[in-house]
């Protein structure tokens, strides 16, 4: 009711020239009869008649202009995917606010077609060095395993880091590209935590760490390459913050996964931003190599998957990250 009013009298005041001109020719015609001793009954009987007549008018513009007003708000949002013409314009100005609103549009269109096509550019670039960027890796990491001393181990590590910062990157990229790089499928979740805890064993056996995983029978409606990344970084976190102790793995009946360790935790300050992009707080200062997009990736592939993500920890005693994989069943009728 009161955006009606609003729009009632947004018309109403719209018109106000109109009506004053009606009303400054009835006081001059009146004057003109009094200046003449003519009876002014018939000038105010006749501004009547015209009242009366402009006030249907009014109401029937009013109604005309509310329909177009509705038009014109369908198409305000919808205008980015508007297929159909603008509302035909009624007075010259309107046209011309109807062209540079077309104008714009199409100027829009252009710039999206070039931004969207740049993007994949890019995208596509990216992958390809990382793709490329696997050669040399693995190169190195054969040239290493001749022989097994502490220098060659460090540097397995590097290479083992080079290799996670372009996958990074690479997935940084893909984040915005919606479902249609999704395969949401029911998944053994067994498998894809035990082949997360086998790709960064060489790094818990370098610290001197501990894993402890009991396994799960557990099956989660998720898409596997994007949930593996989430358990890979975190997995990363807990090795890089963890100077003695080790993680701990473990799936409640209620499919929510917990990445445990025995680290030196997050700061109360820092908690409640540790998934903001990149956001390093006190240990990311600490540690001087520390991006700030790990763990706010892991929070947007979680919401891509439509898996929820959250931290508790206490500085000194370690973190513990949740992921819920639980999905609502569905009921087919």
């Amino acid at each position: 009711m009161g955006r009606e009013r609003h729009l009632f009298w947004t018309y109403i005041w719209s018109h106000r020239r109109g009506a004053g001109v009606l009303a400054l020719f009835t006081v001059i015609f009146a004057l003109v009869f009094a200046l003449y001793r003519a009876p002014t009954e018939a000038v105010f009987y006749a501004a009547g008649l015209c009242a009366l007549a402009g006030l249907g008018l009014l109401a029937a513009g009013y109604v005309r202009f509310r329909r177009e007003h509705e038009k014109r708000l369908a198409a305000l949002e919808n205008i980015l995917v508007l297929t159909d013409p603008l509302p035909e314009a009624d007075t010259p100005a309107e046209a011309d606010f109807r062209a540079m609103a077309e104008r714009m549009k199409a100027a829009y269109g252009a710039l999206a077609t070039d931004t969207a096509r740049t993007r994949q550019e890019h995208l596509d670039w990216y992958a390809a060095w990382v793709h490329q960027i696997k050669t040399p890796i693995a190169v190195l990491q054969m040239m290493l395993q001749g022989e097994d001393t502490p220098e060659h181990r460090a540097m397995e590590a590097e290479l083992f880091r080079i290799r996670q910062y372009a996958q990074m990157a690479l997935t940084y990229l893909r984040l915005d590209e919606g479902a249609g790089d999704l395969v949401i499928r029911s998944v053994a979740l067994d498998g894809l935590i035990r082949q997360a805890v086998r790709k960064y064993a060489p790094q818990f056996v370098r610290k001197k760490l501990y894993l402890r995983y009991d396994g799960t029978q557990a099956q989660v409606l998720t898409d596997e390459k994007w949930l593996s990344f989430i358990l890979e970084q975190l997995l990363d976190n807990a090795v890089k913050y963890t100077p003695a102790g080790g993680v701990t793995i473990a799936v409640s009946p209620e499919l929510v996964l917990s990445v445990a360790d025995t680290g030196i935790g997050i700061a109360r300050s820092d908690l409640p931003r540790i998934f903001e992009k990149g956001f390093t707080g006190y240990n990311g200062r600490t540690d001087k190599s520390a991006t700030g997009l790990g763990l706010y990736l892991c929070r947007r592939s979680a919401e891509k998957l439509g898996h929820q993500l959250w931290a508790k920890s206490e500085p000194g005693k370690g973190s513990v990250f949740y992921l819920d994989l639980h999905a609502d069943k569905l009921e087919v009728e």
